[in-house]
């Protein structure tokens, strides 16, 4: 077997181990937007009251979400309130 032809037959066998181990491994649960719960400069994004991620300048900003394991953002509870689903009101 010629050095070329071994070196495709390894690339094939680790794509084989590559690929069957993705199949093997479940995926993550999906993230969900909680808006309210992000400290300042914390956010991942906002609803419009500014560009986008770590430009939040309040803590529980409730038109500024994070990422959070889908299921868990009404369940947040901040000195503000819980978490919610959709851009809300929050005290200035």
């Amino acid at each position: 077997m010629s050095l070329m032809m071994k070196s495709l037959s390894g690339a094939a066998i680790a794509g084989a181990l590559a690929a069957s181990a993705m199949v093997a491994t479940p995926a993550a649960a999906a993230d969900e937007k909680c808006y309210g719960v992000a400290m300042k400069g914390q956010n991942d994004c906002a609803a419009g009251a500014h560009s986008c991620a770590g430009h939040s300048t309040i803590d529980y900003d409730g038109q500024s979400f994070k990422l959070v394991p889908a299921g868990t953002c009404t369940t947040m509870e901040t000195p503000l309130g819980p978490g919610s689903l959709e851009p809300i009101q929050r005290p200035s």
